[in-house]
């Protein structure tokens, strides 16, 4: 062996050797962040009352029947109807337009192809195939719940469709 030979080994990594490991390291480090990162993103935190979730809508005496009442966070209504509640999603079937309750008519109207649905979410009129969709609710105790996760599309109105107080 000659004395570089005998030196190298004695000092343990060559240059070369160091520049690999940390490159391997580097690697492995990025790898582990974007893979963080990508199961973030696949599994969003939900915030309570957020959309996707369990919505406390209220106490079921704060809801007067024939009432229609708006939740932007949950975008959704409660609809208060002499059998019961049901909760219609705000997303018009006809092409996803937000469906806005008008007061004075009594009625959703979709603005952008002029739809009209009742207060049980039905086709009244306009191009809409089917009526609103609507979310399950559910009273624990005299409070209104609203699972926004599950959406329930539907041909018809049926009666199984509302919770009763």
């Amino acid at each position: 062996m000659t004395e570089g030979q005998r030196m190298s080994e004695k000092r343990g990594l060559d240059r070369r050797q160091f520049i690999g490991i940390a490159w391997a390291a580097a690697v492995v480090a990025f790898a582990a962040q974007a893979t963080s990162a990508f199961i973030k993103f696949m599994i969003p935190e939900l915030e309570p009352g957020a959309f996707g979730t369990k919505v406390r809508a209220g106490e079921v005496n704060e809801f007067e029947v024939g009432s229609v009442t708006f939740f932007r966070e949950g975008r959704f209504y409660v609809v208060r109807l002499p059998a019961g509640f049901m909760a219609l999603y705000r997303k018009c079937p006809h092409l996803g337009c937000a469906v806005p309750w008008d007061h004075a008519l009594e009625e959703f109207n979709c603005p952008c192809h002029t739809s009209l649905f009742n207060r049980r979410g039905e086709v009244l009129s306009g191009p809409s195939p089917r009526p609103l969709d609507y979310f399950p609710v559910q009273i624990i105790g005299d409070e209104v719940f609203v699972d926004t996760g599950q959406l329930m599309t539907r041909q018809e109105f049926d009666v199984s469709q509302v919770t009763p107080v």
